[in-house]
């Protein structure tokens, strides 16, 4: 078995239900996310058009946090899945760092190192994912990616525009995403025009208070 995530990006409407079905299940404190929604707005008023993406650990088969940490607190289950054991963990930050997907945080309560762990609680008493079981337009996909009749793997067979996050790392990711655009993957495929910021003009007030 080797347990893997699809989403079906022409299908999510960035509604939050699998974000806040994630903090409830996983009690996730407030400044932090295992799984997040984040929306690229691309085009020119009026022709403009709404990306979201569902952003969470990716389960790499070759995962840098894995390798790094120094005490084998994140570990492979049978199942692919990459877990935390808060018990082992010192919370040096060292998967942090090694993550280059911004998917894990320390706990402020534990101060040992979190993220999405495919609700593996759920998953050992034959359960779905908290996120796949909340999203109302069935846009994430979870299943055994060895099993050749699970839903997730005929949907790799039947698209042929699967996309992984940042391909060129060789991390190897068990999360994918089909009917995207590179633009809603790829930071970097935005087009940003040349002195264009949030701070393009700096002003100042003219006086400081009274009229």
């Amino acid at each position: 078995m080797r347990l893997g995530f699809l989403v079906d990006l022409s299908r999510c409407m960035g509604c939050m239900a699998c974000a806040v079905s994630c903090k409830t299940e996983n009690d996730v404190p407030l400044h932090s996310w295992r799984l997040r929604v984040k929306y690229i707005d691309q085009g020119e008023f009026p022709e403009v058009k709404r990306h979201f993406v569902p952003l969470r650990c990716n389960h790499c088969e070759n995962a840098p946090c894995e390798r790094i940490c120094p005490v084998s607190a994140l570990h492979y289950l049978p199942n692919g899945i990459v877990n935390v054991d808060h018990n082992r963990c010192i919370g040096c930050a060292s998967c942090m760092m090694a993550c280059p997907y911004n998917a894990i945080y320390i706990d402020p309560i534990t101060n040992s190192a979190d993220k999405c762990t495919y609700c593996a609680h759920r998953i050992e008493v034959g359960m779905m994912p908290a996120c796949v079981v909340a999203c109302p337009t069935h846009a994430n996909i979870f299943g055994d990616l060895d099993d050749p009749e699970s839903e997730i793997s005929k949907y790799l067979k039947e698209h042929k525009d699967v996309m992984v996050r940042k391909p060129e790392l060789n991390t190897k990711p068990k999360h994918f995403y089909v009917r995207g655009s590179t633009v809603a993957l790829d930071p970097l495929a935005s087009e940003r025009p040349e002195g264009y910021t949030l701070f393009t003009e700096v002003k100042f007030l003219d006086h400081i208070g009274g009229h």
